[in-house]
């Protein structure tokens, strides 16, 4: 037994430095640290942008938003321990009388569902909040209804990924870490593959961009960008919120491109061209599948990870499971997972706010008009109330974009750069 435990935890080391220098050769290979000639230059100032009643205001839901925020993150993570690193998420319902296929389920379930409802009322108050500023109209019900149906996903997709991992440790006590690390890659691309057909629908209705000037205008872009396109969707967005949106999901035949109704409805068309542009740029540059694959090489980490903390017999006895192939394992390896979430979330951040501003610069150069660049940043920032200048450490550690006063420099300097 005690090789056993010895084995896994040496493979799971050996897993962990095979992704470490995946996700590496990787970030090498596909990130651009470099997307804007001559170097990114700083924010420009923000009272070139904004006034300073809009800076006041942003300021001020930007502030409760972070301490809602923050807060749920923290009950979150404190629940998720409390429930993984002690016994009583491997007593949460006993030791039912089930198969160890059905008890796993019922405890993703169990495990997840407590997270929601704790959850709960910080998801009111952002809620509240956002309404407060005018960031949202929807009621009550259709929030609790997406609060449901993100709990059902959630525990399928987990479920999943957990039944997996605990079957793979009962029928393979050794070798494990090996088989979980290279399914786990293949459901990661799946998931990705997926996504715009099963989830997305699950929370809003899409609809085929109307023939007219628009939709010409963008059938030229996509061509001059060199992007396949048949079509751009039109996401019903603004029965959820008032903000206006776009985004690139999906891999291969499903790939799309999206945009909010919202969006629609507050730019200008050559404000729209400028953010269709930006997801043409994602698409081109396949960032969807670079995210996807360095997500892959996460999981070979992870799991090699994982391998190495379950084989900690003081682990194990702290949270009252007897192995990685124990079906009561289930809160801790969720409590593991959320706590590797929170300390990569810096890294895939940096990586994310690169492929960003790329696929500015992209959208500059294809549309040549970074005025309308500019207003739209400008827009975009407004609809949203979102702060013109974060703190730093909350934009390193949670900011997937650039600030809009970064976003704004790189257009300005683009356009100083042409105009010399």
């Amino acid at each position: 037994m005690r090789e056993r435990t010895v084995s896994s935890q040496v493979l799971g080391v050996v897993l962990a430095l095979l992704g470490l220098v995946g996700f590496a050769v990787l970030v090498a290979l596909r990130v651009p640290w470099h997307p804007v000639a001559g170097g990114t230059p700083g924010p420009v100032a923000v009272d070139s942008v904004f006034t300073a009643a809009e800076v006041r205001r942003a300021s001020a839901y930007a502030d409760g938003a972070r301490l809602i925020g923050w807060t749920s993150l923290g009950v979150s993570l404190l629940v998720a321990c409390w429930l993984g690193f002690t016994p009583r998420g491997a007593r949460l319902l006993g030791r039912l009388p089930l198969p160890w296929l059905l008890r796993v389920i019922a405890l993703v379930l169990a495990v997840l569902a407590i997270g929601r409802l704790v959850g709960l009322p910080f998801v009111l108050l952002a809620w509240r909040h956002r309404g407060s500023v005018g960031l949202t109209d929807q009621p009550v019900g259709g929030l609790l209804r997406d609060q449901a149906v993100g709990l059902g996903l959630a525990v399928v997709f987990t479920a999943v990924a957990v039944v997996v991992l605990i079957g793979l440790a009962r029928r393979l006590p050794r070798a494990w870490p090996i088989a979980a690390a290279v399914l786990g890659c293949g459901l990661v691309v799946a998931a990705t593959y997926m996504y715009p057909r099963i989830v997305e629908p699950a929370f809003n209705h899409f609809t085929p961009l109307p023939d007219g000037s628009l939709h010409d205008r963008i059938g030229a872009l996509a061509q001059k960008e060199g992007v396949p396109l048949d079509e751009v969707l039109v996401a019903d967005a603004s029965r959820r919120t008032t903000a206006a949106n776009a985004y690139v999901s999906g891999v291969g035949d499903s790939r799309r491109i999206v945009v909010y109704d919202t969006l629609l409805a507050e730019m200008s068309e050559p404000e729209v061209l400028s953010v269709v542009a930006h997801e043409l740029a994602h698409a081109r540059h396949d960032d969807v599948m670079t995210g996807a694959l360095l997500g892959a090489a996460g999981t070979v980490m992870g799991v090699g990870l994982l391998a190495s903390l379950l084989g900690s017999g003081r682990l194990r006895e702290r949270a009252g499971v007897s192995g990685a192939g124990d079906p009561q394992v289930v809160a801790l390896v969720l409590a593991l997972m959320a706590i590797g979430s929170l300390a990569a979330a810096p890294v895939e951040n940096a990586v994310s706010r690169q492929l960003e501003t790329r696929a500015d610069v992209d959208a500059l150069k294809a549309t040549g008009d970074p005025v309308a660049f500019e207003a739209m940043q400008r827009k975009l920032a407004l609809g949203a109330v979102s702060d013109p200048e974060p703190p730093a450490w909350s934009q390193w550690w949670f900011g997937s974009h650039p600030t809009v006063l970064q976003r704004i420099a790189v257009a300005r300097a683009i356009q100083n750069g042409s105009s010399n």
